[in-house]
């Protein structure tokens, strides 16, 4: 199996391992090195506990590997001062990541904001 093919299986064991789940360090530590990642997901769980990643596409090149997905959760915990609202949010990201001994060394995130704070209310989309 080439290294490309064994990267993108390490990102699809890894999403599914914490998708629709409470997550943990340890379980994040099983396959990441970023502590910045790390901590942006302990993050999300507390304010959509159990979210699930919804993968929409896998590409990647040498060490690097890029998804496109859809982040399904219900808002529960507070997010940078907005209480929760319990509704259900679905928006989309993409996230590239940098392997390196089979862990993620560090990643980088877009996901579409203005779509998520139309969903939990606190923006009106544009007329």
């Amino acid at each position: 199996m080439d290294q490309v093919k064994k990267n993108k299986e390490l990102v699809m064991n890894y999403i599914n391992s914490l998708s629709g789940v409470i997550k943990t360090r340890e379980g994040c530590e099983a396959f990441v090195s970023d502590q910045g990642l790390i901590d942006h997901i302990l993050f999300f769980d507390g304010v959509f506990p159990k979210y699930e990643l919804l993968i929409d596409e896998v590409t990647g090149e040498g060490n690097r590997i890029i998804i496109r997905a859809r982040l399904k959760g219900k808002h529960e915990g507070e997010l940078n001062g907005i209480p929760p609202t319990f509704k259900e949010v679905l928006f989309p990201m993409i996230v590239g990541y940098e392997i390196e001994n089979n862990k993620i060394i560090s990643h980088w995130l877009m996901a579409d904001q203005m779509m998520l704070m139309e969903q939990l209310g606190v923006m009106k989309q544009p007329a």
